[in-house]
């Protein structure tokens, strides 16, 4: 068992006018086996305070917090990582898995010493005392607002954390899920656990259902005791709550001012030992009490410290990146069908362009449009890959359920196949119809560097998702492509540009990739091109003098290679301590 005590605790954050002062050296206990609720009007520092608690919010804190013996430092950075978890407000769950295989995921990923009968046998039991039998079989997108609430629960206990913290677990939902939440977290109080939960204004009836209430006010506590003493703290405070009136709504209109600005009065009383709990609450399986044990086993048999190895959690997340791809048709079947079309439009668009002296430039146009295509379809996607799933990997990541690089691999690895598969259907659809050379070393030579190229386009991607919003990122993503193309070496040929612009194009890998596949075409001694009959006279007949005039003769295709290659790593290493950067500051 595991209780939570913290004392002189404060709070402040860094804003334009100086610091702010969000909590005000409150001190309380909270206990294992009582369901507690930190309350308040809005802005009084309930969730600034959970959010302390739980190690979520880690900067401008002074003070003291001890988990059971931890110290203050053991309590933020380890025991209360390892030993609690946090529900955020908004139930960020995978839409295209069943409550079924949500859980077993969340099995594979936080428990290490059952076999796959036993996670079976306890999701059985979890599910069946959270209500959530009938829908095991349903997708998270369907569930109702009730349903995914205990969904979230469930996901957190199948590794029995002692510590569960809630954020306005009510919310959304209608008064009698909203009850039924509350009495569930009730119940797996009684069993040893101690949750915490912030909650705004609840009825009558689900306010007298937690032991232990916190009340707060700009900042300060002004009243910690049992919610059956509401009436009575009041009233020794010189507020006589009306007949039949919620004790809830009125101490929040008494702390919010609405007969005036008393908080310091009430934060002294608050003080006073009468108000506090008469007498521990022991979980159910130790008093006399009737206990359902089938809330505590199996799930008291699982030590919440003992994890699995990243590497085991890696394989775990691929496995859900796999049925994802098989589920959402538009991740897979789409984009191929999508891509295939493309390189038929464009191959037949550029027919014959590969083998003909007269369409020679044409031919550096269409692999300027093909290296764009490749470039923005891999890249768009994961603008919004990071963006899309922060909420999921918040809750994940802070819940420990996996590190940081063990995710962002999971994301890497599985979209390099993808990348594979869809730059080469397009490019070999639109290699034969444009009738390129038909020799494998150049094929695979171009091959190389347009799969460079989608690589760090994806890379580019993720950085650009790792530090804007979704619409803020498509914007910013598609003006810096823009910069790139602008210095591809087709919009403005290399041999006509300044020092100074040649110089800003080694910026672009757009620009070398064009001039890596230019190479891998035209170049290592090709014999010449065929100029048609109808035509009287074709200049660039020599592939030497087309790469000379276009200024793509000024290193091999080897050092393309390698700064594509060092592009990709590059990009990657910055999209990881972005995004690291960005979950450890929200």
């Amino acid at each position: 068992m595991t209780s939570i005590d913290f004392e002189k605790l404060y709070l402040s954050v860094k804003q334009k006018d100086g610091e702010k002062q969000i909590i005000k050296g409150v001190s309380g206990s909270f206990l294992s086996g009582e369901l507690t609720a930190i309350m308040g009007p809005s802005g009084a520092g309930k969730t600034s305070l959970l959010n302390v608690l739980t190690g979520y919010q880690i900067s401008g804190i002074q003070g003291t917090i001890r988990y059971g013996k931890a110290t203050n430092n053991e309590s933020s950075s380890l025991l209360s990582k390892r030993e609690s978890c946090y529900i955020l407000q908004d139930d960020c769950l995978p839409d295209l898995f069943t409550v079924q295989e949500a859980m077993m995921m969340a099995c594979n990923l936080k428990t290490i010493d059952l076999f796959r009968k036993a996670k079976e046998y306890l999701i059985d039991d979890i599910l069946n005392k959270l209500s959530l039998v009938k829908c095991r079989n349903t997708r998270c997108q369907h569930l109702s607002g009730g349903q995914k609430k205990r969904v979230s629960i469930a996901l957190e206990l199948v590794n029995n954390p002692p510590i569960m913290f809630l954020d306005e677990p009510t919310t959304g939902l209608d008064c009698l899920a909203g009850a039924q939440c509350v009495q569930l977290l009730k119940k797996l109080a009684r069993t040893g656990k101690t949750i915490i939960c912030t909650i705004h204004q609840p009825n009558a009836r689900v306010y007298e259902t937690f032991d232990h209430i916190y009340m707060m006010s700009n900042g300060k506590c002004v009243y910690q005791g049992a919610s059956t003493k509401t009436v009575d703290f009041l009233a020794a405070c010189g507020f006589q709550c009306p007949l039949y009136h919620n004790p809830a709504d009125f101490i929040i209109e008494v702390v919010k001012g609405d007969y005036g600005d008393h908080t310091d009065l009430l934060s002294k009383i608050a003080l006073e030992e009468k108000w506090s709990r008469t007498q521990s609450i022991k979980p159910c399986y130790e008093s006399d009490e009737p206990c359902n044990t089938s809330l505590v086993y199996p799930l008291e048999r699982i030590d919440c410290n003992k994890m699995p190895s990243e590497w085991t959690r890696f394989f775990v997340l691929l496995r859900r990146y796999r049925v994802q791809l098989y589920r959402d048709w538009t991740i897979s079947q789409l984009k191929i069908l999508l891509h295939l079309l493309v390189g038929l439009f464009l191959g037949l668009a550029y027919q014959n362009s590969g083998q003909d002296a007269n369409k020679a430039v044409s031919n550096l146009g269409f692999f300027t449009v093909s290296t764009v295509y490749v470039v923005y379809t891999a890249s768009m996607p994961a603008v919004l890959k990071f963006p899309s799933e922060l909420c999921i990997l918040k809750k994940e990541h802070f819940n420990n359920w996996y590190k940081v690089h063990t995710y962002f691999a999971a994301v890497v690895i599985f979209d390099l196949p993808l990348q594979v598969v869809f730059t080469s259907v397009y490019t070999i659809t639109s290699y034969l119809l444009s009738n390129q050379i038909r020799e494998w070393s150049r094929f695979g030579m171009m091959m190389l560097v347009q799969l460079l190229c989608g690589f760090a386009g994806s890379g580019f991607g993720l950085i650009i998702g790792s530090l804007f919003n979704p619409v803020n990122g498509t914007f910013v993503g598609i003006i810096c492509l823009c910069c790139f193309f602008l210095f591809g070496g087709f919009f403005i040929l290399l041999g006509h540009m300044s020092k100074i612009m040649y110089a800003i194009t080694n910026l672009s890998f757009i620009g070398f990739t064009v001039e890596g596949t230019m190479q891998a075409i035209y170049g290592y001694d090709r014999p010449p091109l065929h100029c048609p009959e109808e035509v009287e006279f074709c200049l660039y007949v020599s592939p030497a003098t087309l790469l000379k005039d276009i200024g793509m003769d000024r290193q091999n295709y080897w050092m393309d290679v390698a700064y594509l290659f060092s592009v990709v790593i590059l990009f990657r290493i910055v999209a990881f301590f972005l995004l690291r950067r960005k979950l450890s500051v929200t």
